[in-house]
């Protein structure tokens, strides 16, 4: 409605756990969606520029941590295509592309929930969207990774 505060409240949201148990959350009425991303990466072409140029591909594309990550498994490509998705994915949801933001600028974790931390440019493009969170959510497997990204922002 435009124009006009609505007297509404905003829905709570509810989901059942495996375990039965009920999990309550207020979320949409204090954060807002600022942008989507979704992207597909094919693991076979992150493993073949990891037999090509693995120290070029490192330096161009990954932080410290996520390659470090990456290799505490005996097939690291599963994992970099993941975070190589997440990047593309969180890029798309701050409507900039990475010839705007370098790779090293977004950085997805590894060893629990994923999380999605920004340097730089990055870091400066979230900020002037108002961008103060960032969920994700990774799948892999030995052919493809799929990350879905939501940029949010506080509730005006």
């Amino acid at each position: 409605m435009q124009g006009r505060e609505s007297s509404r409240q905003p829905p709570i949201i509810s989901q059942i756990r495996a375990d039965g148990r009920e999990l309550i959350a207020d979320s949409l009425s204090s954060m807002e969606i600022v942008g989507l991303g979704i992207d597909l990466t094919d693991v076979a072409r992150v493993r073949r520029l990891l037999l090509k140029d693995p120290e070029g591909f490192r330096r161009r594309c990954f932080t410290d941590h996520e390659w470090e990550y990456a290799h505490r498994f005996s097939d690291p490509s599963e994992r970099l295509a993941a975070r190589f998705a997440g990047k593309e994915a969180v890029m798309k949801s701050l409507f900039t592309g990475w010839r705007r933001i370098p790779w090293t600028h977004v950085e997805i974790t590894g060893g629990g929930p994923p999380r999605v931390n920004l340097f730089g440019k990055a870091s400066q493009r979230a900020e002037m969207l108002g961008v103060v969170d960032i969920k994700i959510t990774i799948t892999h497997t030995r052919d493809d990774a799929m990350v879905f990204v939501v940029s949010q922002k506080e509730h005006t």
